[in-house]
């Protein structure tokens, strides 16, 4: 980590990125958590973000020249994003940064893109703290205090919650995030949070919180944080008879909470960004591209919204004429009402995404689309 460190500072007093009038491939730099814990995470997000790659490339390109992705694992680890994003601008030369999904890894790696004019969009990281880095920082999700009103007005409105308990992972600023502006709208709309507990993520054992839960009584239980622990509370909660609804956000999308939480899970609601089951003809050609690519895997959320970071900075590259970092940030900061997969996409003053949200209940071991929230 240190001699990554010691290049970015040292080569931090001249410009990042590719050279002028270069003519070779158009570098493009991805972090990703491809292997630990949120590895799933990882695992979608690069496969939306190859296949998106690999599309333009077959069209023609950006600019006359090939896009070029170079990737690096983050092993779903804090320290790791740091050390591959300085590698991937003072040595590879990238002219943008694609990731992360977890916002505290995007929130490592914001800083590095920001002093070096290398323009960052994250895929999927929803806490606020992420663009407010600098201007060079985007993303094309929405965010937490939209995703967190979105569940409490869930709470309130279909399942007709009273009293919610919230479970915060305190060491993800994702889920401390969400908790916040869910308990804000939750208290807004009338209802009471009974009981706030805390846990660190990667444990294992959740029954001493998960008692004190169900000894407030709670009508529902939210839970922003991610599959892996997400799963094993639900599994430990029904082994504690708490049988209320589970709720929690788009870090509760993988594969791997059905396959932890089992019937656990089942009949448990999250918000998320996309689903194939709904969407425009582009959404729907993705989904056919994205099996036929992948083997007749369905794209979750995660894959669809790295697909659209790659056409998003595309067509900015276009608009720009250039790989120059200032006049790419310029065009991506211009980008309004794009027609993307997971839904038209305008970048706002904070060079957030203003999009809707999708509501899904796992059912039969499936995810269920449920509800579309427009922002």
């Amino acid at each position: 980590m240190t001699s990554f460190l010691a290049i970015a500072v040292s080569g931090c007093n001249k410009p990042a990125g590719e050279a002028p009038n270069s003519t070779g491939p158009i570098k493009v730099g991805q972090f990703a958590s491809l292997t630990g814990k949120e590895a799933t995470f990882g695992t979608s997000s690069d496969e939306g973000t190859t296949m998106a790659i690999e599309e333009i490339n077959a069209a023609g390109g950006v600019l006359g020249r090939k896009l070029q992705l170079l990737t690096e694992d983050t092993q779903s680890k804090p320290g790791e994003p740091a050390t591959v994003v300085n590698k991937l601008i003072a040595r590879d030369g990238v002219v943008a940064i694609l990731g992360e999904v977890a916002s505290s890894r995007s929130l490592e790696a914001a800083p590095i893109c920001q002093q070096s004019k290398i323009p960052m969009i994250s895929p999927s990281s929803t806490n606020p703290k992420v663009t407010e880095v600098g201007d060079y920082i985007f993303r094309v999700c929405f965010i937490d205090p939209f995703q967190g009103t979105v569940m409490a007005n869930f709470a309130t409105k279909t399942l007709n919650a009273k009293k919610v308990a919230v479970f915060t992972d305190a060491k993800s600023d994702y889920s401390k995030g969400l908790a916040k502006f869910f308990k804000e709208k939750f208290v807004a709309n009338g209802g009471t949070i009974t009981v706030e507990l805390d846990y660190n993520g990667g444990d294992k054992d959740f029954k001493a919180q998960l008692t004190a839960i169900k000894a407030a009584n709670p009508d529902a239980v939210f839970v922003p944080g991610y599959y892996t622990d997400a799963a094993l509370i639900c599994v430990q909660a029904k082994q504690l008879g708490l049988a209320v609804p589970f709720m929690g956000g788009d870090g509760w999308e993988s594969e791997k909470l059905v396959e932890i939480g089992q019937d656990a899970v089942e009949g448990q609601y999250f918000s998320t960004h996309y689903h194939p089951d709904v969407g425009s003809e582009r959404s729907k050609q993705f989904l056919q591209n994205y099996r036929r690519r992948w083997k007749d895997k369905t794209p979750d959320a995660l894959a669809a919204c790295a697909y659209d970071s790659v056409i998003v900075l595309a067509e900015a590259l276009k608009r720009a004429g250039t790989t120059d970092g200032p006049k790419v940030r310029d065009a991506l900061a211009a980008t309004k009402n794009f027609p993307a997969v997971t839904g038209n996409i305008t970048i706002d003053e904070h060079r957030d995404a203003s999009k809707a949200a999708v509501i899904l209940q796992v059912k039969d071991g499936k995810y269920k689309y449920l509800e579309t929230v427009a922002p």
